[in-house]
């Protein structure tokens, strides 16, 4: 849930998604707020489990179609999901997903992350390598080295955490497995963001090269890092309105004086276009980050 709040209480895109889309939130199991420790008799799960879970969550609410949107971890979990139940998903929005299997490295980093979160919990060294993931050096530091509210706000939300249950989910992503050859499975159109500082910078990369052109564009948002949709949410608004409007989604008024009155999508006679040049830096706006594109796409 944290990784979406920036997002979603930025004003242009409350007014965009909040005001026009049903949301459905899920969970990694037991990280929601107030849950208790899985059951240590409770079988691992598979990354194909969880990708599974997603559908559970859509039968129940008799969702048939949905457009996902996921970040990092979650990014990998609704990429599987929507090559394992293609006919469910509209659309991708992912933030610095990742799509390969682990390296050695990351692998026996991850297994030091568990072993951290087992025998001590959701310690300050631990916090300290998983901000080091989420965020940008810059926003991590902060002004004369006091920490920002984006950082104090995160760690107080990894301490309401069940370690436990952190390290089942780590343990689950550490298991993954490469899904380059599914993407020629994928029949959704996809939207990538990243940041320039995330250390998955690269991977993302190599997964906008993979997937089909025609259905797949790339916004690189430069000085920030994994979490997008925390470091510069409004870097995000105009390309995901651009991208909703490839499905026929619009808004009657630009975004920028767009307010909750009148502003629902409706069905145009033309289908919309993410044109490259509607993602370039100058089109974006001053006030925003520079944000690097890499889009050679018609939707």
């Amino acid at each position: 849930m944290s990784c979406f709040q920036g997002l979603l209480f930025c004003q242009d895109a409350a007014s965009l998604l909040l005001h026009n889309f049903c949301i459905y939130h899920i969970d990694a199991p037991g990280h929601e707020l107030g849950a208790n420790v899985i059951s240590s008799d409770d079988p691992l799960l598979s990354v194909d489990d969880l990708a599974d879970q997603v559908v559970e969550v859509l039968d129940f609410f008799g969702l048939r179609e949905v457009m996902c949107f996921g970040v990092t971890a979650g990014a990998y979990i609704l990429t599987l999901f929507a090559m394992k139940y293609r006919e469910r998903v509209l659309g991708l929005i992912l933030v610095s997903p990742i799509c390969k299997a682990p390296s050695w490295t990351e692998w026996l980093y991850n297994k030091v992350l568990m072993n951290l979160l087992y025998f001590y919990g959701m310690c300050g060294v631990l916090k300290e390598c998983l901000l080091q993931r989420y965020f940008s050096k810059e926003l991590r530091c902060g002004m004369h080295g006091a920490e920002s509210d984006i950082i104090q706000a995160c760690r107080r939300l990894l301490d309401e955490r069940q370690s436990l249950n952190v390290m089942r989910f780590l343990h689950a992503i550490n298991e993954r497995h490469d899904l380059t050859e599914g993407f020629k499975k994928l029949q959704c159109k996809t939207l990538i963001f990243v940041g320039d500082c995330s250390p998955f910078h690269a991977e993302s990369l190599y997964m906008s090269t993979k997937m089909d052109r025609k259905g797949c564009a790339l916004v690189e948002v430069q000085a920030c890092g994994s979490l997008v949709t925390e470091e510069h949410p409004y870097a995000m608004v105009v390309p995901i309105e651009l991208f909703l409007m490839g499905f026929g989604f619009y808004r009657q008024k630009h975004f920028a004086s767009s307010s909750s009155n009148g502003s629902n999508p409706a069905s145009p006679s033309n289908r919309s276009c993410i044109a490259p040049e509607l993602l370039s830096p100058e089109s974006l706006g001053i006030k925003l980050k520079p944000i690097k594109t890499r889009v050679d796409i018609v939707i």
